[in-house]
């Protein structure tokens, strides 16, 4: 897998996870929906308070240091030459806020969470994962930029089963997703998903219709 923008996934990881979903799925009457994202959201708020900072900063460091640059005193040309080398500055960090890393740096774990929480179910409805008979739908997502995992049941399993339960899903994943195995981390969370959902609502011989496909979902 190569992460980044085009979010490209290799023919062999694709079939890994469907292998996975198979497997998880023969035990149980529900239906997972494995998903990877690049990012769920934009963050353009990073980009202004990177281009803030950085435009103060010009700003700061021009006027202390005036003596240097202005050793004539001020004119007109010059506080346009200082307002124009600020908006330069402030236009460097706007782009420089687009960049991963600084976006990491400048936005809360909670507001990345609530972002994922967001894109988890705006998924949830766009790929119908709540469209099956017995409404036994989950959605398990990874969001790479944010570094976390979401998983989404429909309503009937969410009430079933208790929160702490579906937080081991997303710990079964963890530790593989800190290492950068995103697919390994995805494929952990769905068989312990499996195995969740096969106590809660297990299969029925000869009456387990697979009606969401098993492929891996994967978007910018």
């Amino acid at each position: 897998m190569e992460i980044g923008e085009g979010l490209r996934v290799t023919a062999e990881e694709r079939e890994r996870v469907r292998l996975a979903v198979h497997a998880a799925e023969r035990h149980t009457n529900a239906e997972i929906v494995p998903m990877i994202v690049s990012r769920s959201g934009l963050y353009r708020d990073a980009q202004h308070r990177t281009g803030i900072i950085l435009a103060l900063a010009a700003l700061t460091i021009l006027l202390t240091t005036e003596i240097l640059w202005l050793p004539w005193g001020w004119h007109a040309s010059n506080a346009a030459w200082l307002v124009l080398a600020t908006m330069l500055a402030y236009s460097a960090g706007t782009w420089l806020g687009s960049l991963v890393p600084i976006i990491r740096l400048l936005t809360s774990t909670d507001r990345m969470h609530q972002k994922v929480r967001l894109r988890a179910e705006r998924a949830f409805a766009q790929h119908a994962v709540s469209q099956t008979r017995e409404r036994t739908g989950v959605l398990i997502m990874v969001s790479l930029l944010e570094h976390q995992i979401y998983v989404r049941p429909d309503q009937p399993l969410f009430q079933r089963v208790p929160m702490e339960r579906w937080s081991l899903v997303v710990q079964a994943a963890v530790s593989r997703l800190r290492t950068g195995d995103i697919v390994g981390g995805l494929c952990e969370a769905v068989e312990t998903c499996g195995v969740l959902l096969a106590e809660v609502c297990p299969g029925r011989p000869g009456d387990n219709p697979d009606e969401l496909s098993n492929e891996l979902v994967h978007e910018p």
